[in-house]
């Protein structure tokens, strides 16, 4: 099984200064782009429902809450992100789809697909095994 949430992240350089530094060093670009993929716990183990904690519709729910979370896990300041999809094989959207199954209460639908899409959007991406 193989999962992870992909984000584009935008974040910041900052320098610091030292109070003996004549002047700060410049950085110039100092915002980059990048993607982040964050491994996708096994459904069951703890913080499988990142996407129910974090997602809404397929967009991150609460973004000053989520970039900070990200800057703790980057080491760096990040000024936007945005989710793209969840990429994954089918055997971890198998074990994902029987999770929600299991505790469909949890995520106030009605079935695993409203589940899904609830929070998730139409952003899964199932790819083969490489």
């Amino acid at each position: 099984m193989d999962a992870a949430y992909v984000f584009t992240v935008t974040f910041e350089l900052g320098p610091t200064s030292k109070p003996d530094d004549p002047a700060p060093p410049r950085v110039e670009p100092n915002r980059f782009e990048t993607t982040v993929e964050l491994p996708a716990a096994v459904p069951g183990d703890p913080g499988w429902k990142l996407f129910r904690d974090r997602l809404w519709r397929g967009e991150v729910g609460d973004d000053p809450s989520f970039r900070r979370f990200l800057a703790d896990r980057l080491g760096v300041d990040v000024v936007a992100v945005s989710f793209r999809e969840l990429r994954t094989d089918e055997a971890y959207l198998s074990a994902l789809r029987s999770a929600v199954r299991e505790d469909l209460a949890a995520f106030n639908a009605a079935d695993v697909d409203e589940a899904l899409h609830k929070y998730l959007g139409s952003s899964i991406h199932v790819r083969e095994r490489e």
